[in-house]
């Protein structure tokens, strides 16, 4: 089966905007589709509580006209248009959707980060790891999270197993970004966001990427759009990633970023793997 996941910074925008950005996005979402993925994953959706407009609707079925959706958006006391999460997935295949809450500080539960659908042979949870901040005014916050999303996805896995995608808003590890030595105070390369990685891996997770490329460097999915340069240069950041449970690790046929052309922020990442 085949997988993407890719943080596209507001699906409205995408779909119909008019901004030579949009018009970047539309061409990596046109990439995608031509993927023919079993399933693609969406973080940031930036989408309004109600979701997506006439006009809206209808470009993304004109995109992928063979899927179906869930979806889910910032609410209740949570920031309007923030966040959100989306999976697509070939119509006609047996899934369950849910959209949990993992009892997340703040509004963290509240702000469309998670959808887990369930199939018969295997859970896949899409998530948008909350951002520490500027100032890391949500580390502590972003901590718990960890620690809450690396209990549930160790539940779903003493079910059945489980691929998790997106975006992670960590680098791992100094190979996971270009410039490591001056960063370590930094949104997602902190020592605490970094160990709340390694212990989500240690509760029976594999990072595919790294499981099949080892330890190359220069490899990233996101590149700041404030600078201009960052992607010309590969001054880059892999915060994106597909997870799967240690005992499918075996079944990984592919696992690599996609090219998103001259779009800076996020690329989208694909899974192949036997399931």
């Amino acid at each position: 089966m085949k997988f993407i996941s890719w943080n596209i910074d507001s699906l409205n925008a995408g779909l119909t905007g008019q901004s030579p950005r949009a018009e970047l996005t539309r061409a990596v979402l046109s990439g995608i589709a031509s993927e023919n993925a079993d399933f693609i994953a969406i973080q940031e959706t930036k989408l309004p509580e109600a979701g997506m407009n006439k006009k809206q609707l209808a470009a993304l079925k004109d995109l992928f006209p063979e899927y179906d959706f869930a979806w889910t958006s910032s609410h209740g006391t949570a920031r309007k248009g923030y966040a959100g999460t989306m999976i697509l997935f070939r119509s006609g295949l047996d899934v369950r959707t849910d959209y949990p809450e993992i009892g997340a500080p703040d509004t963290m539960d509240l702000e469309g980060r998670l959808i887990t659908l369930e199939l018969p042979d295997f859970y896949l949870n899409t998530v948008y790891t909350p951002n520490a901040g500027d100032g890391l005014r949500r580390l502590k916050e972003r901590q718990v999270w960890d620690q809450k999303y690396a209990d549930y996805l160790k539940e779903l896995d003493s079910k059945k197993p489980v691929i998790s995608c997106g975006d992670y808003n960590v680098a791992h590890r100094e190979i996971d970004l270009a410039h490591p030595e001056s960063n370590h105070m930094s949104p997602g390369f902190t020592d605490e966001e970094r160990e709340g990685f390694t212990e989500l891996l240690g509760t029976g997770f594999v990072d595919t990427f790294r499981e099949m490329h080892g330890d190359v460097t220069g490899a990233y999915s996101w590149w700041a759009q404030r600078v201009r340069t960052s992607k010309i240069n590969n001054s880059g950041w892999r915060i994106d990633y597909f997870l799967v449970s240690e005992r499918i690790k075996d079944r990984i046929v592919r696992s690599d970023m996609m090219d998103s052309g001259a779009r800076q922020d996020h690329a989208p990442i694909l899974l192949e793997i036997s399931i």
